[in-house]
């Protein structure tokens, strides 16, 4: 029977040019070949199989062939070249770091580096996992790797560059090696599969790709177990169900479930999905996936991030389609927060179903959202030109003389009108005057606390005077005592000033205070104003006092857990008199 060897190593590059995604790296070893500007030390950082020691060996075997090539590949003729191929070069030294990692083992190697090459110009040592060398270890080894002998050049190879101590990096020339890309994958498979004659469906090359998540050595280990079980032709199906890989079939379903506000039909597929053997994380995890391949194919210039073959791309491109974006938007949104939150749920199936109906009603509460009612701007839909309006004057005078205005005098409202104030014609485009009208809307839709009125009796508005204001202040200070005791203890706080004749000046203490007093009380301070005093427009400019700013505010929370822990026995008192922190 003849043996059997893994397309890993049968197909293992034996140059430069059969080197799959890593073009940059071996183009700047060539030339550095080409050119005899060779370092004593090589670094070669990346993934698993994405061929750092195949370079690493391809590079020593290159550096020493007698015939060099024109473009700077071994001849595999030369007696170096012969040698290293039947694996009996004494140029050629491997040291594995993981089982050699003590100092003995390195000063043997420091030892070793004295003797110069048989055959060659080079005795080439390469460590890999380097990055296993205990500490002693490596500082044995940097008198050797700054200064090693004229024939000696060191490459150290390993998967976790950030656990190698900086004075190694600083003594070597560094080269990451990036990670395959799945078209040189499938492409690479391909070759195999036709030296192999074996037949492989596009799409099953395709998961596989995936599968092996950038690992080249990975996805020839699946492409053999693949063959393994299904001979000599390989299906789409035939890898789904050996990889144990979700169908992408269900996630397009899902989505289109979703966009037809289907609950059931969503449902029904995600407890498909589950009696199949499916974990629901690896689900959701993948229709984020799925929802992000249809949103990078809304954009012609960015479908080129999406992975897949040219029947899948047009089932994308078909679907994105029918999807608008704010949809795929709050759709990864939704399942972003899902996947985050899957591992604390209690009950991770419920946790899931939530997401997907939420995901079904996502257009139908946007429908309902452009239904709402909107502010009536009918009546000012009049030419596209500026108006001319009235004066104040005369629109008070007509208030005067309408009947609505004397039905409000006589309910117990302050019966006088605002001063008659002259203004010159103004003129509005019919922006400005829109503009105006939903400003007026909201306000009038806006709950003001105003102070009852006493029944029977009418309060005529007074003069704005400091003392006036200080006793509306303290009026207005009364009508918060449902806020709570810090807002009442800020308005007490506050020394209101009167400038302009028009203008209240307070000062506050920190702009938490400032934030909380613009937000919730302005507004109500100045109708409450308006209301009281013969005078309109009125302004609230707020100060925080310099002198205050850099006081901390402190939480309720805060300060009983300093109360807490400064007296252990207020944890007693709030248990057994049930208080609350506030």
């Amino acid at each position: 029977m003849e043996n059997f060897i893994v397309s890993a190593r049968k197909y293992r590059p034996a140059s430069f040019d059969m080197v799959i995604g890593q073009d940059s790296i071996t183009n700047t070893l060539k030339s550095a070949i080409k050119n005899k500007h060779l370092a004593q030390a090589y670094l070669f950082c990346g993934p698993r199989g994405v061929g750092k020691t195949t370079c690493a060996r391809i590079f020593a075997k290159t550096i020493n062939c007698i015939n060099l090539g024109e473009d700077a590949e071994a001849c595999d003729k030369c007696e170096s070249c012969l040698s290293f191929n039947s694996l009996r070069s004494f140029n050629i030294h491997e040291l594995d770091a993981a089982s050699n990692n003590k100092v003995e083992d390195i000063r043997s190697l420091n030892d070793q580096v004295r003797i110069p090459p048989q055959i060659g110009k080079y005795s080439i040592y390469i460590i890999d996992e380097v990055h296993m060398l205990s500490s002693s270890a490596f500082n044995a080894f940097l008198k050797t790797l700054e200064e090693p002998p004229s024939h000696a050049i060191f490459i150290l190879a390993t998967t976790e560059k950030h656990k190698i101590i900086p004075t190694i990096l600083s003594r070597c020339q560094i080269f990451d090696f990036n990670r395959i890309r799945i078209e040189d994958i499938v492409s690479r498979l391909f070759y195999v599969a036709e030296r192999e004659g074996v037949s492989a469906a596009e799409e099953a090359l395709h998961i596989i790709g995936q599968k092996a998540d950038g690992a080249l050595r990975d996805a020839l280990s699946i492409f053999d177990q693949i063959v393994s079980l299904c001979g000599k032709t390989i299906t789409y199906r035939d890898v789904i169900d050996n990889l144990n890989v979700l169908d992408y079939e269900y996630y397009f379903k899902t989505v289109d479930g979703a966009l037809a506000g289907n609950v059931s039909e969503v449902l029904l597929t995600f407890n498909e999905i589950l009696e199949k053997g499916f974990d629901g994380h690896n689900f959701i995890s993948g229709l984020n996936s799925h929802l992000r391949d249809l949103l990078i194919c809304k954009d012609e210039s960015t479908i080129k991030l999406l992975e897949a073959t040219p029947a899948v791309k047009q089932h994308y491109l078909k679907q994105t389609s029918q999807c608008p974006v704010d949809f795929l938007f709050r759709s990864l949104e939704i399942g972003t927060n899902c996947d985050l939150t899957y591992k604390a749920s209690k009950n991770p199936r419920l946790h899931i179903e939530l997401s997907l109906i939420r995901l079904c009603r996502l257009l139908t509460d946007a429908v309902v959202d452009t239904e709402k009612k909107k502010p009536d701007l009918s009546k000012l839909k009049k030419e596209e030109s500026e108006l001319t309006l009235p004066s104040r004057s005369q629109i008070v005078r007509q208030e005067e003389s309408s009947p609505a205005n004397k039905e409000t005098s006589g309910a117990g409202v302050s019966g006088k009108h605002d001063p008659v104030i002259e203004k010159s014609a103004k003129t509005f485009s019919i922006k400005e005057l829109i503009n105006d009208e939903i400003a007026a809307e909201a306000k009038r839709n806006e709950k003001v606390d105003v102070p009852a009125v006493p029944s029977g009796s009418e309060m005529p508005k007074a003069d704005f005077t400091p003392e006036a204001l200080e006793n509306a202040w303290t009026d207005f200070t009364e009508q918060m005592k449902g806020e709570g005791p810090r807002i009442i203890s800020m308005f007490k706080s506050i020394k209101p000033e009167l400038e302009n004749n028009q203008t209240i000046r307070i000062h506050l203490s920190n702009a938490t205070q400032k934030d909380t007093f613009v937000h919730k009380y302005k507004q109500r301070l100045i109708n409450y104003m308006e209301k009281r005093f013969i005078i309109q427009d009125i302004d609230i400019e707020t100060i925080v006092d310099l002198s205050e700013t850099n006081e901390i505010i402190y939480s309720d929370e805060q300060k009983y857990s300093y109360l807490n822990t400064k007296y252990p026995i207020m944890k007693d008192i709030k248990k057994t008199f049930n208080l609350d922190i506030n």
